[in-house]
């Protein structure tokens, strides 16, 4: 198989070989060849048909195209790694040293990638090296997501603000995973900035961390969000 690492003529050619390729069987040292050195429509059916990875050096592979690669291959490789992960915890081993990737997965610009990644994160936390690591570079994003709020000015696009609000959004959905790993003093600067967002998904994603904890320093806070203006935002409190 001639394996250009880039695109066919159009998307319709991309489409037909993708599913043509859907139809066969390929051994495992063919998928993870594809993964390695494949074009787009061979990485995306390539990390849908693994089974498993064999060693550091294969999970090296598989999560390489986790980022800087087309959003279909991203997304392919991003549940395949969450389904490795579900079906066996051994599989925590091998990918726990790519706390990186999983940092820079969970603010993709694809809410789907996001999600999966972050499903990824719950189960490879059990790994005290891993959460460390990823928590610091996740505490990382939010500060330069603050950064970039705090930039904006009124001239600004709607897209650059909307981009940094997502970049928080999915921190912030990460970060209700690690409620109990950070101190209070480090976790409650980060949820007063973020619940002055005007965007109520946001203080909607505070109020879901706020539950989660009963320490009193918090208390002010979700005193504050059980009556903003919002339904969503009061109703995470009900639910409780």
């Amino acid at each position: 198989m001639d394996l250009n690492k880039g695109f066919y003529k159009d998307l319709d050619t991309n489409f037909e070989q993708a599913y043509e390729m859907a139809q066969c069987d390929f051994s495992h040292a063919e998928l993870m060849n594809m993964l390695k050195n494949g074009n787009i429509p061979q990485k995306q059916i390539a990390a849908m048909k693994l089974e498993g990875v064999n060693g550091i050096n294969e999970a090296e592979i598989l999560i390489g195209n986790l980022t800087g690669c087309d959003g279909k291959i991203r997304e392919a490789v991003a549940l395949k790694i969450y389904q490795l992960l579900k079906s066996d915890k051994k599989f925590i081993t091998l990918f726990k040293p790519f706390y990186p990737k999983f940092a820079d997965g969970t603010i993709d610009i694809n809410g789907n990638i996001c999600r999966l990644v972050i499903d990824s994160v719950e189960i490879l936390k059990e790994d005290g090296e891993f959460a460390e690591k990823y928590l610091e570079l996740l505490l990382g994003h939010i500060k330069e997501a603050f950064e970039g709020l705090d930039k904006i000015i009124f001239r600004d696009k709607k897209y650059t603000v909307n981009k940094q609000l997502f970049k928080l959004y999915w921190c912030l959905e990460s970060l209700r995973l690690f409620t109990s790993d950070i101190s209070a003093e480090t976790l409650l600067p980060i949820l007063e900035r973020s619940s002055e967002e005007k965007e109520y998904t946001i203080r909607e994603k505070v109020a879901q961390i706020l539950i989660r904890t009963n320490d009193k320093i918090f208390a002010p806070l979700a005193e504050k969000l059980k009556n903003d203006e919002n339904y969503y935002v009061r109703n995470v409190f009900k639910q409780n």
